[in-house]
């Protein structure tokens, strides 16, 4: 109950900053009521006395001569009704089925359909679509979410050797990325940098001309013919080898079971790690069978020829890993009566405990371990040494001593216990295990950091493990300075509340200053926090101060943190801010996660559907948030902007025009459009063409979405739906409804407009005005749309041609259904007029000139980016000049410290420092 969070009501930015324009045109609204009301009374007052046909003296409903105050008051009614069209209420029905279509495209697009388990994505709320392109900021859970939660045995280091030739995900995603980005560098420079040779050197990975498939092996993808198929024994170092895979068969605390059925033999084991190393060990002929109360029994082949041989190992004592000790160990007596000790643990942690002359592999080994760490496996590592009986025996009588005490000190006795027999070891080796990630998941997260989008982990595991996480899918890499924001578990039993926060605000402001003050640009900083700390971090007096250090480093992980701190670091960072928010993750322990985000999303994994149900948009993997974010997010985003501001423009542009005639007419509540013209403005006339923008407009395709991520920083700018653009658009309403107005007036009064010397009356005006806004507003949602189908294309056109089929057919009814100054008047009135089609097509000129205008300069001398991408398209770069097409995609990308490609600048630079340093020492040097 701790952790459960309330249900949010969520809205998108763009919704509530609508409300804001709705506001201010409201208040417009009301402004010109208020002017309207005054002029008429004013008028009544002055001017109507005067106007002895309309019986002044005779007072009536419209007007009272003796009290023109309430005249007044009654007319702001009648204006208030009149000029209603200022507030576009249709709009929200507009938006609301753009939406409906919108979700649709999201929930049948095949690129989010998952084949494996058949799931597609789902739009389970239709309110955020536009929020999917203004994102800033991803908090995310990791297992399951980024990870498998499946350890595979791929490397190991033993006696300094490296061994394993299959490549981790991390690696072959790095190894494309890098042969990309030489190859558009090579292209862009004439001189001086990496040659094409010496690219794919750097590149270039032996698979031992073994492309034969096997079959995959759950826990064990490990492949080096010098170790599997009993070759071992050929290698110089066979005792060492032999001795490693002891230690995997033996230093653990699995348990083995049969499956009845299958006969099958599997491990339950402490972590995924432990069964990963046991069935490499079984695969490499060390058979961990039997354990029982105290001994394990192993398999073992020897010889290629030899059957299997069960040897028994007596268990004296098992030292348990635990967070605080990073290491485990088990002293045995083998069948040869030798007490062995045998420990695995962090490599930092066994190499402090090494023997003087054990230390004969930790070059090579440490050198091993820091390309495995790069390649984004987890790494431990592997000693022994020998015990005589005299030490153990002495030894033990004190551990079991303290293991029978029951004193408040006996956790620290057996502690320093502990310590003091888990020393003088001898290196053997390193093992480097690969936690699956997720299919796409690194290539996903560099997409996104390359959009820029900044990624937070929030996960329940221990530090160790998400640290290994975080390398895998490049969230962390070497060279990386890692910020460790912990408190000793002493202090938190020992010291009081005020104590630990002052140390943590002390450990966050040193941080600050290193951050704040480093010197290498290339050299960035990762957050990380465990649980009990974050506890105390997120108090009102602490919490800005860790948020401004973690906005300032370039990776953020929260370890050990639970379902309500997951929920309060992304209410902080929502609110504190102000930006945009997306919580991801799979079980129910996400849940308040993606409540509290302004979006949230669920994967439906193997934890259960809790995440989806409380989600805003599930999908199946977490790979498919690229295409969600950077396709559909930065899709919906600009067809939403455009579609408000455009529907507050045609709006504009009708109802001033009725202000205008209002003061041309005395304000007397006269409209010079008929009903049903009004009517079916926003219903039918102008509805379909907005519709079809807000669904099927693109600036540019997907691919090129994806291939210049970048352009999705256009949504967390906001630079579609920002004041200066709303303004403008408001004004080009403004200008418009001026330019109607009054070149239909002077064309069509005071002279006549026929050859046979008609006036044309108020109504002749109208629907020639009418006409003019038809055609204004239609061409101009075609100026601005960029994707342009045919759906789009007959539904502006035809909404002219409908246009003047309702006036024709309106005007043929009997004069019982329409008002009578409306009969025949398209084909007898307005039709053989030349004024008519001349006041036409002279406003649509005018009205839309200053944005062609503007469009033109914009494209010419200032463009935004998509117009860039856009001729480029249109000119086929993309197909005839490829090098100039990627010269423009490794631009065209937001710079980060973080993801695949990071890590391959990280790569050249160093690549390019060791040429640069080898031709130094090779240039003759003056006498």
């Amino acid at each position: 109950m701790q952790n459960t969070t309330q249900s949010p009501s969520k809205r998108s930015k763009i919704e509530l900053q609508m409300d804001k324009i709705i506001y201010l045109l409201f208040g417009l609204l009301i402004l010109i009521s208020i002017v309207s009301a005054a002029g008429f009374g004013l008028a009544v007052r002055n001017a109507v006395p005067l106007w002895w046909y309309l019986r002044p003296d005779v007072a009536g409903e419209d007007f009272n001569v003796n009290d023109f105050l309430v005249s007044a008051l009654r007319h702001l009614i009648t204006a208030l009704m009149l000029y209603g069209y200022l507030v576009p209420i249709s709009l929200y029905v507009s938006i609301e089925a753009v939406k409906i279509l919108q979700a649709s495209f999201i929930n049948s697009d095949l690129h989010l359909y998952d084949e494996v388990t058949g799931t597609p994505a789902k739009a389970r709320t239709s309110n955020l679509n536009e929020q999917l392109g203004q994102v800033d900021t991803i908090l995310s859970d990791k297992t399951g979410t980024l990870t498998c939660n499946q350890m595979d045995f791929l490397k190991c280091s033993i006696g300094g050797c490296p061994y394993g030739k299959r490549l981790s995900e991390v690696e072959l995603a790095a190894a494309k990325q890098m042969a990309a980005a030489l190859e558009s560098r090579d292209s862009d420079s004439s001189h001086g940098g990496l040659s094409n040779s010496s690219s794919l050197e750097a590149i270039t990975i032996s698979n031992n001309g073994n492309t034969e498939k096997k079959e995959s092996i759950k826990g064990f993808s490990f492949q080096d013919d010098r170790l599997q198929n009993g070759n071992w024994l050929k290698e110089p170092n066979s005792e060492v080898i032999l001795l490693f895979f002891r230690i995997l068969a033996v230093c653990h605390t699995a348990i083995p079971e049969v499956n009845e059925k299958t006969g099958e033999l599997t491990y339950e084991a402490e972590s995924p790690d432990e069964g990963a190393f046991l069935v490499a060990a079984r695969e490499f002929g060390f058979h961990f069978v039997k354990r029982t109360q105290n001994s394990i029994v192993v398999k073992e082949r020897l010889s290629i020829n030899q059957e299997p041989v069960e040897k028994e190992y007596i268990i004296l004592t098992l030292l348990d890993f635990t967070s605080k000790r990073k290491r485990m160990s088990v002293i045995i007596r083998d069948e040869t009566n030798q007490i062995l000790m045998f420990c695995k643990g962090a490599d930092t942690i066994i190499f402090d405990r090494l023997a003087s002359n054990g230390k004969m592999y930790l070059e090579a080994t440490t050198k091993n371990l820091n390309d495995y760490g790069d390649a984004g496996l987890r790494t431990l590592a592997l000693a022994y040494k020998k015990l005589d009986e005299n030490e153990y025996s002495n030894w033990y009588e004190k551990f079991h001593k303290a293991q029978c005490s029951s004193g408040p000190d006996r956790e620290d006795v057996l502690e320093e216990l502990s310590d003091e027999i888990e020393k003088g070891f001898t290196l053997v080796g390193a093992t480097a295990v690969e936690d699956k990630l997720q299919k796409g998941v690194p290539q996903c997260i560099d997409r996104l950091a390359l959009a820029g989008l900044k990624i937070w982990v929030l996960t329940g595991d221990k530090m160790e493990t998400a640290i290994n996480i975080g390398f895998s899918c490049s969230l962390l890499r070497q060279g990386m300075k890692q910020i460790c924001i912990v408190v000793s578990a002493e202090m938190l039993a020992q010291d009081t509340k005020d104590v630990i926060k002052d140390n943590i605000l002390s450990q966050i402001t040193s941080a600050l200053q290193t951050v704040k003050g480093k010197k290498d640009p290339n050299a960035p900083f990762a957050l990380i926090i465990d649980g009990k700390t974050l506890t105390y971090a997120l108090e009102d007096d602490l919490k800005f101060q860790f948020l401004n250090l973690a906005i300032n480093c370039a990776s953020v992980i929260c370890c050990r943190v639970s379902p309500k701190q997951k929920a309060l670091v992304v209410r902080l960072v929502k609110e504190a801010t102000g930006r945009t928010t997306l919580g991801i993750g799979d079980g129910a322990n996400d849940v308040g996660m993606i409540k509290e985000a302004d979006i949230g999303i669920g994967i439906s994994g193997v934890e259960g559907m809790q995440a989806v149900m409380a989600s805003d948009f599930a999908i199946a993997q977490f790979r498919f948030l690229e295409r969600l974010l950077i396709v559909h997010g930065h899709w919906c985003y600009k067809r939403i902007s455009k579609m408000i501001c455009y529907f507050f423009y045609k709006n504009i542009t009708l109802a001033l025009t009725l202000f205008y005639f209002e003061a041309q007419a005395g304000f007397s509540g006269q409209m010079h459009y008929d009903d049903w013209y009004m009517l079916l403005y926003n219903v039918f006339l102008t509805s379909c063409p907005v519709l079809a923008l807000g669904v099927l407009e693109k600036d540019v395709n997907a691919d090129i979405c994806l291939q210049f991520p970048a352009l999705y920083q256009q949504g967390p700018k906001n630079l579609f739906f920002d004041w200066y653009r709303i303004i403008g658009w408001l004004a080009n309403g403004v200008y418009s409804s001026i330019v109607i107005y009054i070149v239909n007036m002077r064309i069509f009064s005071p002279e006549s407009f026929r050859k046979e010397g008609e006036t044309a009356d108020m109504y002749v005006i109208g629907t020639a005005m009418f006409t003019s806004i038809i055609w204004v507003v239609n061409v101009q949602i075609f100026l601005i749309s960029h994707y342009l189908t045919r759906v789009q294309l007959h539904t502006i056109w035809g909404s002219i041609v409908v246009w003047y089929l309702i006036v024709y057919i309106y005007g043929m009814l009997p004069v019982s259904w329409s008002a009578g100054n409306i009969y025949h008047q398209l084909p007898e009135v307005l039709g053989p007029a030349q004024k008519f089609y001349l006041s036409t097509i002279l406003v649509t000129l005018l009205c839309n000139m200053p944005y062609l205008i503007h469009i033109s300069y914009q494209r010419c001398y200032n463009p935004e980016d998509h117009h860039v991408l856009q001729e480029m398209k249109n000119l086929k770069k993309d197909v005839t000049d490829r090098k100039m097409w990627k010269r423009e995609q490794s631009k065209a990308r937001q710079e980060t410290e973080i993801g695949l490609s990071a890590r391959v600048d990280a790569k050249i630079r160093y690549m390019k420092g060791r040429m640069t340093k080898r031709y130094s020492m090779l240039a003759p040097r003056s006498p």
